[in-house]
């Protein structure tokens, strides 16, 4: 790994900046503290501020080439209770920052200062984004204009990821995440006497034979050369052991990669729910929702992402995942690049699964995605404008 000094003098601020924020988490639009600590670094730095979307920041350093390149980071933890043995650790109860995006503003803000004290001859955007876990705040971002006054050309992003070791570079043209549907049934039976069956139209029954056909979408219904994935994952029913429940609602999450699957899928979705009730004797009411798109990388800044990891002396991987990410609605309107960086390290521990009450990572990867950022700066700009 090629850290230079101008980067690697960084390192004690990044785990500062990180440790901060992991220590105070917020929600998705409650990000009040993490937003002040930002923008106040960022007007010291010369860094034009605007607040957006409730609590995020769109941040400007305007140089004199007419092209304009932005960087997004999300700043929001997510609602559950940390139990990882640190100095460092949430002190707000019932919140953690346990994916990685206290790291990802992080690195953020190195890159900030580090173009602060050099500036590149272009403009270059920062998009400090509230809310990704949920319920999104890049489109309500985007809609408050950060893509306007100026336009960028390109954008970039990462995601530290625990599923690749220190040094590594998850990054992939074309798909690179998947789309991330909501669904929720509720199916209406007929409830009764648990010794008497003959009466009712078992909700619990229904509902069990919905989840069990509905794994038949994926097998049988999508080539096995493309990806999808329907999950069932909560089922409410009932409420004594001897009553046959009325009613059960299930929710669940679909996934794609194609525009084609993301229209097919939710169709035969309501098909087999429909077909199973009907044959049980039950109905239903389904509320299907879109939630993020999928992550589309564009060729171009794809391969400015892998040229850079590569000067930078990393190992470059193609990684591709089902999970979603509402970076998705930035890349559907500029071309762009969204990158996975590694940063478990399995002799120190720190490689727990995102969404873990005892995650954690190297923070080695803060410097490297510092690195890799302003080596995207330096490529794009190096080109003379016409």
């Amino acid at each position: 790994m090629q850290i230079r000094p101008t980067v690697a003098v960084l390192s004690p601020l990044l785990s500062l900046w990180r440790r901060q924020f992991h220590q105070y988490p917020e929600l998705g639009f409650r990000e009040h503290l993490t937003h002040n600590y930002v923008v106040e670094r960022l007007q010291q730095w010369g860094w034009q501020t605007e607040r957006v979307a409730k609590t995020g920041v769109v941040a400007v350093l305007a140089g004199s080439d007419p092209r304009v390149l932005a960087f997004r980071a999300d700043m929001d933890a997510l609602a559950m209770h940390e139990l990882n043995p640190v100095p460092y650790r949430s002190q707000h109860p019932g919140v953690m920052h346990a994916c990685g995006h206290d790291g990802h503003t992080a690195i953020l803000l190195g890159l900030a200062k580090l173009l602060a004290e050099s500036p590149p001859v272009g403009t270059v955007k920062l998009f400090f984004q509230p809310a990704e876990e949920g319920p999104g705040g890049a489109l309500p971002m985007i809609e408050a204009g950060v893509l306007e006054n100026p336009s960028p050309q390109a954008i970039v992003g990462l995601h530290l990821w625990n599923n690749l070791p220190l040094g590594t570079v998850g990054v992939k043209s074309g798909p690179m995440m998947a789309t991330s549907d909501h669904f929720k049934v509720t199916i209406t039976g007929r409830g009764g006497h648990g010794a008497m069956p003959h009466q009712t139209v078992d909700a619990v029954v229904v509902a069990a034979q919905v989840v069990v056909a509905l794994q038949t979408i994926v097998s049988r219904n999508v080539n096995p050369l493309e990806s999808a994935v329907v999950t069932v994952g909560q089922i409410h029913a009932g409420s004594a052991f001897n009553v046959i429940a009325p009613s059960a609602v299930l929710e669940g999450t679909v996934r794609c990669f194609t525009p084609e699957l993301a229209t097919q899928l939710p169709q035969r979705l309501e098909q087999v729910i429909a077909g199973v009730c009907q044959a049980l004797g039950a109905s239903y009411d389904l509320v299907y929702s879109r939630h993020y798109p999928t992550v589309l990388n564009h060729k171009l800044v794809t391969a400015l992402v892998e040229r850079c990891a590569t000067e930078a002396q990393l190992q470059v991987v193609s990684e591709q995942t089902m999970g979603g990410e509402d970076m998705a609605f930035f890349l559907e309107r500029v071309p762009g690049c969204y990158f996975f960086l590694g940063s478990a390290n399995s002799a120190e521990g720190l490689d727990k699964p995102h969404h873990h009450p005892c995650f954690d990572f190297d923070e080695q990867a803060l410097t490297l995605g510092v690195e890799l950022f302003a080596r995207c700066a330096e490529d794009f700009f190096a080109v003379p404008s016409c």
